[in-house]
């Protein structure tokens, strides 16, 4: 088992925000191309969401716009988001709640609100958005032990208190949204873990 160290690399995770065309309600689905037990391969196959072994999902959440002349940031509140490993995988960006299918291994909570930034490039009289960067930690208050790759895991023990993940995201928008979204954007993120508690 490998154990890390604080600030030392967690994941590398790759997903979409959506939001919601009911509600507005957001939420970020995906999946890892990096965990700390490397040894074990986290694809069937190819590297794409549809040979994921693990994917996330995040609680649907609200965040209110702040403008602040050429940027403009998202106040995400506090929120969580689970962790599962899919034995057979099956989670397209097609059908977001397909990420959340499978076995929940771990539930992570934000400590506390989270600013995304996005930047608009200025053309004219036309701004446009560029990318989006966001920077959040959250702890881990559950953890089930599970078996993979031929050995016994709990990411408890890999990763300590939980991470914190930086992100950046496309401005350009996926289209077609599925069914039920308006707004579909890409990402990605990278943690740190946040080590032991005393």
């Amino acid at each position: 088992m490998s154990v890390l160290l604080a600030a030392e690399l967690a994941w590398y995770a790759t997903g979409r925000f959506y939001q919601a065309s009911k509600d507005d309600t957001l939420a970020d689905y995906g999946h890892f191309l990096h965990l700390p037990f490397i040894q074990a391969p986290l694809f069937d196959g190819g590297v794409d969401e549809t040979k994921a072994h693990f994917t996330f999902a995040a609680k649907p959440f609200k965040a209110p716009d702040l403008e602040n002349g050429a940027l403009k940031l998202g106040l995400d509140p506090v929120g969580e988001f689970s962790l599962y490993l899919q034995r057979r995988p099956a989670a397209t960006y097609d059908d977001p709640a397909s990420f959340a299918e499978g076995e929940c291994i771990a539930t992570f909570r934000r400590t506390g609100m989270v600013v995304g930034t996005t930047v608009d490039a200025t053309a004219g009289r036309k701004t446009a958005p560029v990318v989006g960067t966001n920077v959040f930690s959250a702890r881990l208050i559950a953890s089930t032990p599970f078996d993979f790759g031929g050995r016994r895991h709990d990411l408890a023990d890999h990763l300590g208190a939980g991470v914190t993940q930086f992100g950046t995201a496309a401005s350009v928008p996926i289209e077609p949204a599925p069914a039920g979204y308006k707004l579909v954007l890409p990402f990605a993120g990278s943690a740190i873990a946040l080590g032991r508690t005393a």
